[in-house]
């Protein structure tokens, strides 16, 4: 049974189907805060000014969100009340809750549309299928909380974070670990870069940028605060973000600083980026409660101008962009990619009593004390 939760406020500019349809594609902007919240923004592109008007808003969680990512049709949220919230976009309804992970969900990604993948404080990262929301793999990653999961654009290979001080490979076709990498500090965060030859290791304040083929580091980025938030807008560029109201955007070859603005009044939370038609459109979020909107020509780096902004009030922790009908940004090859890019496909042995509930029925998967086997009760939920 879906249960819809969203508050809405659809076609705020009064709008009907048929003329949104009209319009094309859209952007919609989806963050979380500390007040457990799940906020949607739909963005109007104008000739100078854009407008980012609310579209629906939801108390997601029982504690703060930590993380969310999207695909195509869903979005995910991940938060210290240790569930992961499913919802369908196409709908504006709630889809059902991943209840594997013990502790917070630490870091969520979406590989295209098939796969999602989620990393908590209990050291485990687990694969799921978006078809029927099973987990095909749980993979022991750290020994402490996973910090941060990225997944190469071929679906092959991830890289995980954790306050173990180590840098994991992943080979996902297997669902084992390829590479070990002992690090001399934790890092909080691991991004691939888009054409997938070369990523970004976060350690406090500065960023460290590995080559693939020998997993080595070609050149350290040096910030002049802690860092909370990187986003590569092309393989070339870097923007960052830490504890300050700056924004920084960096080339990853000379690791010079080659453009920096004041975003906000407080310090910067999360980056995201998407192109439209000729330039960059950077979105940041803060805690001062606003998300903003900057236009950034990436082959003649300037000031960013603001393009527009909203306050949603709260206390932000983390930012995503959804469109319609396409994977997130991570690229039109890899959508065309067979599903089988990530293929863990050998279930592993859940926890006792750990349960994923979906919509329509609740399944508890138990260890039987006599057999050690797991089997599987379905009890359906109340109507």
């Amino acid at each position: 049974m879906y249960i819809s939760c969203f508050h809405l406020w659809h076609n705020a500019r009064g709008l009907n189907n048929a003329e949104e349809s009209v319009m094309g594609d859209h952007v919609e902007l989806v963050a979380g805060c500390y007040e457990q919240i799940v906020f949607g923004y739909r963005v109007y592109p104008g000739d100078k000014e854009w407008a980012i008007e609310p579209n629906f808003t939801h108390h997601a969680h029982t504690a703060s969100l930590t993380s969310v990512s999207s695909s195509d049709q869903f979005i995910a949220t991940g938060s210290k009340d240790e569930t992961i919230q499913l919802y369908d976009m196409s709908k504006k309804t709630e889809h059902g809750a991943l209840l594997l992970h013990n502790g917070t969900i630490s870091c969520l990604e979406f590989y295209g549309t098939s796969h999602l993948l989620s990393g908590g404080q209990d050291g485990l990262i687990c694969v799921w299928s978006t078809k029927k929301w099973e987990c095909l793999k749980s993979l022991n990653a750290h020994k402490g909380r996973v910090t941060s999961l990225s997944v190469h654009r071929s679906g092959k290979l991830a890289l995980s974070v954790g306050t173990d001080k180590t840098l994991r490979t992943w080979n996902l076709i297997e669902g084992r670990s390829a590479f070990i990498k002992n690090l001399k500090q934790n890092a909080e965060i691991v991004l691939w870069s888009p054409d997938g030859d070369q990523y970004a290791v976060v350690g406090n304040d500065r960023v460290d940028i590995y080559i693939l083929k020998s997993a080595t580091i070609t050149g350290t980025i040096a910030f002049t605060q802690r860092i909370s938030c990187v986003k590569f807008l092309k393989n070339t560029l870097l923007a960052v973000g830490g504890n300050d109201e700056s924004v920084r955007i960096y080339d990853v070859t000379s690791q010079k600083c080659v453009c920096e603005f004041k975003a906000h009044e407080n310090r910067v939370k999360a980056i995201e980026s998407f192109m439209k038609d000729d330039f960059c459109v950077l979105v940041t979020a803060s805690n001062d409660g606003f998300i903003k909107l900057w236009k950034l020509n990436l082959e003649n780096l300037e000031t960013p101008s603001l393009l527009g902004q909203v306050n949603t009030t709260a206390r932000l922790t983390c930012l995503s962009i959804w469109k319609p009908g396409e994977a997130k940004e991570t690229s039109t090859e890899q959508s065309a990619q067979p599903e089988a890019s990530i293929a863990v496909v050998v279930l592993p042995k859940p926890a006792k009593g750990k349960r994923v509930r979906l919509p329509g029925e609740e399944v508890i998967l138990e260890e039987s004390s006599s057999t050690k086997e797991g089997k599987k009760k379905k009890k359906q939920k109340a109507q």
